[in-house]
C-alpha cells in the first residue's frame, strides 16, 4: 500500500477530530497506525494553523493524562449554497462542518450567474460576520463540470453554461470554492450523516424534477463525464410518448417528478392544482386521483432504482426531496426495488427517507469544501 502523503496524514487527522471519532494524539496514532511522533508533528502544524485547539486533559489510563483536541472555536467557517430555481438556502458551518446558521433567499436564475451570485455574496458576508472563511461550497441545479465548476448543459439556465462559478467566489473571497450538481452533494451530505467515510449508497432528490447521486466509499463518483447516478431520463416502460426535456420520449423525469404529477392531475380536470407540494397534500387527505399518481410515480422510480441496485449493490437508498415525505411514494419505491431486485442485492439494503432533510445539500457542499481544504503539511 503506497504510504500517504504528510497532507494526506493531516487531512485524516483533521478529519477524525472534526467528526469527534478521535479526540486526543494517542487515539489518533492507533486509528491512523502511526508513529506518535509523526501524529505529534502533524497536529502541532494545526495547532500553529490556527484550525485545531487543545481543550483541556483527559482520562489517564495509566499513564500521562491526554491532551484532548477540539476544533478551534475561533479558527473560521465554512459557507455554502444550495441555488434553486426560484430560492437559494445559504449555510455557515464549523470546521466541523456542522451547519450553524441557515438563511434562504429568492433569487431568479434566468437572470444569469452574477446578479444571482451577488446576492448570495451579500448573505455569505453577513453569516459570516468577520469570521475567516476557509473555504466555500456551491451547489448547482444542473450537469457541473467539476474541473472549471461550471454548469454543462443546464435546463432553464440562460447565461450559466461556461460561467466558473468557482473562479468567481475564488476572486472575491481568496479561499478553495468546491462546485458540484445539487443531487451529487445531497448524497453526500446524508451518506456522510449516516455512514462517514465508509460504505456506499444512493440518494435520489425527489421533488419538482428528479436528481440522484451515487457515493462510493463516502467519496461522490461522478463517472467519466460527471453524469453518473443520473437515472431522470432513463426509459420507463408504458410511459408513453411524453417528450422529455432531454429531447426524447417516455423519461422517469415525465411519469415520476412533481412537475409530471401535476402536468397529469390537470389533464384529469383538476385545473386548480400548480404544484408538487398541493398534489401531495391531496394525496395525505386520501385523494384518491391524487393517491393513485403518487403510489404510480414511487412504482416507475422504483423501477428505475432496481436495475442500478442490482449493479451497484449499495448498503443504502435515500430519498430527500418534497416527495420523499410522501408514505405512500416510499411505499412504492421499497416494493418496486425489492420486488425487482435479487434477494441478495436487497438482503441489509436500506430504503428510507433521507435524515438531513432541506439541509441536505449545504451539508454536503460544506463536507466537498473541507474535502479541498487546504491543510499544512
Amino acid at each position: 500500500m503506497a504510504q500517504a502523503s504528510p497532507v494526506d496524514e493531516t487531512r485524516r487527522i483533521f478529519d477524525l477530530v472534526a467528526t469527534g471519532r478521535a479526540r486526543s494524539r494517542s487515539e489518533l496514532a492507533a486509528q491512523l497506525g502511526v508513529a506518535a511522533s509523526t501524529i505529534g508533528l502533524r497536529v502541532q502544524a494545526l495547532l500553529d494553523a490556527g484550525l485545531l485547539q487543545e481543550a483541556g486533559d483527559g482520562t489517564s489510563r495509566g499513564g500521562r493524562r491526554p491532551r484532548m483536541l477540539r476544533i478551534a472555536e475561533d479558527g473560521g467557517c465554512v459557507l455554502t449554497a444550495d441555488l434553486g430555481g426560484g430560492h437559494a438556502r445559504i449555510g455557515r458551518h464549523s470546521l466541523s462542518g456542522a451547519l450553524e446558521r441557515v438563511a434562504t433567499i429568492p433569487v431568479d436564475l434566468t437572470a444569469g450567474p452574477e446578479p444571482t451570485l451577488s446576492a448570495v455574496c451579500e448573505v455569505f458576508d453577513d453569516l459570516a460576520g468577520g469570521a475567516a472563511v476557509r473555504a466555500i461550497g456551491v451547489g448547482l441545479p444542473g450537469p457541473v463540470d467539476i474541473a472549471t465548476g461550471s454548469v454543462d448543459q443546464p435546463s432553464r439556465m440562460p447565461g450559466w453554461p461556461g460561467f466558473r462559478v468557482g473562479e468567481h467566489l475564488r476572486e472575491r473571497y481568496g479561499v478553495h470554492v468546491a462546485v458540484d450538481n445539487d443531487a451529487n452533494l445531497a448524497a453526500l451530505g446524508e451518506h456522510r450523516l449516516q455512514f462517514g467515510l465508509s460504505e456506499h449508497s444512493i440518494t435520489v432528490k425527489a421533488g419538482t424534477a428528479i436528481g440522484s447521486g451515487i457515493i462510493v466509499d463516502g467519496h461522490v463518483h461522478r463517472g467519466a463525464t460527471g453524469a453518473a447516478g443520473d437515472i431522470t431520463h432513463t426509459r420507463i416502460d408504458g410511459s408513453g410518448d411524453i417528450p422529455c426535456s432531454c429531447g426524447n420520449t417516455g423519461c422517469l423525469e415525465t411519469v415520476a417528478s412533481g412537475a409530471s404529477l401535476v402536468r397529469q392531475m390537470r389533464e384529469r380536470g383538476r385545473g386548480e392544482v400548480t404544484t408538487t407540494e398541493h398534489v401531495l397534500g391531496l394525496a395525505r387527505d386520501a385523494d384518491p386521483v391524487a393517491t393513485t399518481l403518487v403510489r404510480t410515480a414511487g412504482t416507475h422510480l422504483g423501477q428505475a432504482l432496481s436495475g442500478v441496485v442490482n449493479f451497484f449493490n449499495p448498503h443504502a437508498v435515500y430519498l430527500t426531496g418534497s416527495m420523499s415525505a410522501s408514505e405512500p411514494f416510499l411505499a412504492a419505491v421499497r416494493s418496486r426495488v425489492y420486488e425487482a431486485c435479487h434477494p441478495l442485492v436487497t438482503q441489509r439494503l436500506r430504503i428510507e427517507a433521507a435524515h438531513t432533510g432541506a439541509d441536505a445539500i449545504v451539508l454536503g457542499a460544506a463536507r466537498l469544501a473541507l474535502d479541498g481544504l487546504e491543510l499544512p503539511a
